[in-house]
């Protein structure tokens, strides 16, 4: 897995103050995106014991809630594998901290990865620049959903994590 950006202290990106790293890699190719410089799966530098000792100093920060996947998408096929065992290695050490996911794949096809059950929230959909509405919280678009995960698994049905 390749990553550009870890960010710290981040209160954008779920709830809480959040640490974020940011993958590469993102078939979506949304128009207007924020981040189109993460697409390329071979962009940035390679994730390696450095970057994940950077993330567990920011995880072990009593006040910081958790992590954040972004990019780039989390979800492309080839981050898959890296970011599952991350987030084992992440719940084992801290299993308080709160884990979101941004992915532009749709819940239907992601719900049944193996790891899904130890994500927290997950934001789902393409970004769609003409459903795009600057007031809603976590979310560029209004065709994506914020989504309890653990709830929606129990449910079998989506249920939406509210602020």
């Amino acid at each position: 897995m390749r990553y550009h950006n870890i960010t710290k202290d981040d209160m954008l990106n779920g709830d809480g103050l959040r640490v974020v790293l940011w993958v590469a890699g993102c078939e979506h190719r949304c128009p207007e995106c924020q981040n189109p410089i993460t697409w390329d799966i071979c962009g940035g530098v390679e994730f390696d014991g450095a970057a994940k000792n950077e993330i567990f100093t920011e995880l072990s920060k009593s006040y910081v809630s958790g992590i954040t996947f972004s990019g780039g998408d989390p979800l492309h096929t080839k981050n898959r594998d890296e970011v599952a065992r991350l987030i084992d290695e992440i719940k084992d050490k801290y299993p308080d901290k709160t884990i979101w996911i941004y992915t532009g794949y749709e819940w239907d096809s992601v719900k049944d990865l193996p790891f899904m059950d130890k994500v927290d929230v997950l934001v789902d959909g393409k970004y769609k620049k003409d459903l795009r509405d600057v007031n809603l919280a976590w979310r560029g678009s209004t065709n994506q959903k914020v989504i309890s995960v653990k709830n929606s698994l129990k449910l079998n049905e989506i249920v939406l994590h509210v602020k």
